[in-house]
């Protein structure tokens, strides 16, 4: 079931920014709401809404549930607007394009406490989400279906989204979040409404999908998976994937969510390799090379050791303060190495560290213009000893600034440990 102890209580539903305009809503409690995203579906709106009505059906009759259905409307231009209020389906107008944005104004005009959520090509049969209903009812969260574990049926899924797209994207996903599902992109499942605010979902695209998914594993949310069967669509025209395009969108997602891999990870191999190159290429100038490695590595290979670690030490601060806005927004938890890690970064301290190498650094440098005035003024031969120099004064510089960087995104707050998100979770 929902655990408070795994989401942030200033977790508010944010899905408000989807400007949305409705027909009448049906008064009386309403358990669960049937939302189809719709854009020029005439041709297979009906079966979609029809195939809702009895998975409703099925629902009042064996568990006593009441249920509508909401279609999201994202700009239709033929009939289908039409269809779906003969048809008995309360209309959603949802000005901003992009599935995900169709998506989260449905969410936010369904009444009920349980939102399923399946695309209006006809390619889902919508009572196969009766068990993903009883699951939300049982505790679950979020309940996905699965087209692997289930049927995919001839002809309704390309074979590059069936053994290329879909396969890559859920294997990155679950690498990279361990959320644990089969599938991350399937159309249909259902939600918990009291589970939308936590997740603060925002994805105006496809990309929508592997968002839920991400945010629900990142809060440790309770996740259900059902087998399911996918079906060629009813639709004529082109379909609105666009899988390259799509799975990119959805790729850089997710990298945008986990500042781990995207920077912190790399920045740890920046600055190991960068520290270990620039210090034995400068071994020669500092130690009088005992070793003989400087010889081995020479000018080049300090230019290459000082720009990785400058490098790694900017892709640190970027990961940290990736960090630190997914908990301070509520969809990521604390945890106790990154409040270790909030903790050494407070402001006074990077400060403090951050001047402390930038003196080193003008140490080196005065150093050499003092050995340089000694020979008047003559060219220098040996530039390691300058690349180190200036290396740390960057570094020094950019730690300073950092400072202020992490502390503003932290709501102007020294203590990075100090913002109000982190508190609270901290009590959580």
């Amino acid at each position: 079931m929902l655990d408070p102890m795994n989401v942030n209580p200033l977790a508010k539903d944010r899905l408000s920014d989807a400007e949305t305009t409705s027909s009448a809503a049906p008064t009386g409690g309403v358990d669960v709401s049937v939302v189809l995203p719709c854009l020029n579906e005439a041709v297979s709106l009906a079966a979609c809404i029809n195939r809702a009505r009895a998975l409703l059906d099925r629902l009042r009759l064996k568990h006593g549930l009441v249920g509508e259905i909401v279609v999201a409307d994202n700009g239709s231009s033929d009939n289908s607007q039409a269809i779906a209020r003969a048809l008995g389906a309360r209309v959603v107008d949802v000005d901003q394009r992009g599935y995900g944005s169709a998506i989260r104004g449905g969410f936010t005009a369904a009444n009920g406490r349980f939102l399923v959520m399946g695309d209006a090509d006809g390619s889902y049969d919508f009572l196969q989400a009766e068990p993903m209903v009883m699951a939300l009812m049982d505790g679950a969260d979020l309940a996905m279906g699965s087209r692997f574990q289930g049927e995919i049926k001839s002809g309704a899924m390309p074979w590059k989204n069936r053994y290329l797209g879909n396969p890559a994207l859920t294997g990155v996903l679950n690498i990279l979040f361990r959320s644990g599902v089969s599938d991350a992109h399937c159309g249909l499942r259902a939600v918990r409404k009291q589970a939308l605010g936590p997740l603060r979902l925002s994805s105006t695209g496809m990309e929508f999908a592997s968002e839920m998914v991400v945010k629900a594993a990142l809060l440790k949310l309770r996740v259900a998976e059902f087998p399911i069967t996918l079906s060629p669509d009813l639709r004529t025209g082109r379909p609105h994937l666009r899988p390259w395009r799509d799975g990119w969108h959805h790729l850089r997602y997710l990298l945008m969510l986990s500042p781990l891999w995207l920077f912190l990870l790399p920045a740890a191999f920046f600055l190991t390799a960068g520290t270990l190159v620039l210090l034995a290429a400068a071994s020669g100038s500092l130690l009088n090379d005992p070793l003989g490695i400087s010889r081995v590595l020479g000018d080049h290979w300090a230019l290459l050791g000082g720009s990785s670690l400058v490098l790694g030490h900017q892709m640190a601060v970027f990961g940290i303060a990736g960090q630190l806005y997914a908990v301070r927004n509520g969809y990521r938890q604390i945890k106790p190495t990154l409040s270790k890690v909030l903790g050494v970064c407070q402001l006074d301290r990077m400060l403090v560290v951050g001047v402390l190498i930038t003196l080193a650094g003008a140490g080196v440098l005065a150093r050499i213009f003092l050995n340089w005035s000694a020979t008047g003024f003559s060219p220098i031969t040996d530039i390691v000893p300058a690349i180190l120099g200036l290396t740390m004064v960057t570094v020094g510089l950019q730690n300073f600034f950092a400072g202020f960087f992490l502390s503003i995104i932290a709501d102007n707050h020294a203590d990075l440990r100090d913002t109000p998100s982190i508190i609270e979770g901290r009590h959580d």
